[in-house]
């Protein structure tokens, strides 16, 4: 039983690109904010995109405005995420899950209704959210993705199809 465990979950990793391997490259673009620290906006490990965190800062600009509603922080926060998906020649549509931290959660309702719209026509990603004591800046909302582009297993290409 433990060996099929084992099994099992190798070919899980195997059949996702979740390889533990020194290849990974950092992703960067000028359409998001820089990083301001060390660390990179992204990084790519086979087929899994592994984006920072992101707040609210104008890539044009490199500015924050403090004052900025939680919608337009939010949205601004999910516009530099899909700055950095699109350099990585992703979509919202490749997102598996998401890590939304909120100075207050008396503004998940406000916060949930600008991300639903990023997410219309495609299955939302699995999401964490929870409440800190401070974000960088002062900061509302700070949100990171994972990513993951499709690969196809040679079972899958097999006919008829295997059922699910």
């Amino acid at each position: 039983m433990r060996r099929h465990l084992i099994e099992v979950f190798v070919g899980l990793v195997l059949s996702t690109g979740m390889v533990a391997s020194a290849q990974h490259k950092p992703i960067t673009t000028r359409n998001a904010p820089k990083a301001t620290g060390p660390y990179s906006q992204a990084i790519e490990a086979g087929n899994m995109l592994f984006l920072a965190g992101q707040i609210a800062i104008d890539p044009k600009t490199q500015q924050f405005n403090a004052e900025a509603s939680i919608e337009d922080q939010t949205r601004q926060t999910l516009e530099n995420l899909k700055a950095v998906l699109t350099s990585a020649r992703m979509t919202m549509a490749n997102v598996v899950s998401a890590s939304v931290f909120m100075k207050d959660l008396n503004d998940f309702d406000k916060m949930n209704a600008v991300y639903a719209t990023y997410f219309k026509g495609v299955a939302p990603p699995a999401r964490v959210t929870v409440q800190v004591a401070a974000l960088p800046k002062d900061a509302k909302i700070e949100i990171s993705f994972i990513a993951m582009q499709a690969t196809v297993s040679q079972n899958e290409l097999q006919y008829p199809y295997p059922s699910r």
